[in-house]
């Protein structure tokens, strides 16, 4: 089964811009969605970003829309997640994930998902 492992975390002040990676151990490709979603602590799950890997049709929740940015290469396997002006609301852990139904990977219960890269945003 294909792993996922997230990378490019950190923290940043308000206003600054962070650029997570997703590599996957295997060929991302055909019908298949993949991208980020988070989790702050003591909040829901929110879906962030993602791609279908077929089509390139993408999908971003209206919190992050016009300041984050999704990206594949694929002779990398990696997915990226461009993240500009970044708000303390957008403090949270990270996480890479990958599934058929894009719905299940927004929600936190992709089939493949990675451990997670947090990123901490101050004021």
């Amino acid at each position: 089964q294909v792993q996922l492992v997230e990378s490019g975390g950190g923290s940043v002040q308000t206003g600054g811009s962070l650029r997570l990676s997703c590599v996957a151990s295997g060929d991302i490709d055909g019908d298949i969605w993949m991208g980020w979603f988070r989790q702050a602590p003591g909040k829901e799950i929110e879906g962030v970003a993602a791609f279908y890997a077929r089509s390139w049709r993408t999908h971003y929740s209206d919190s992050v829309k016009g300041r984050f940015t999704i990206s594949q290469d694929k002779v990398k396997n990696t997915a990226y997640l461009q993240m500009n002006n970044l708000q303390p609301e957008d403090t949270a852990m990270y996480y890479c994930a990958a599934d058929r139904l894009v719905g299940r990977l927004l929600d936190g219960r992709a089939s493949i998902q990675g451990r997670g890269t947090q990123v901490t945003v101050s004021s």
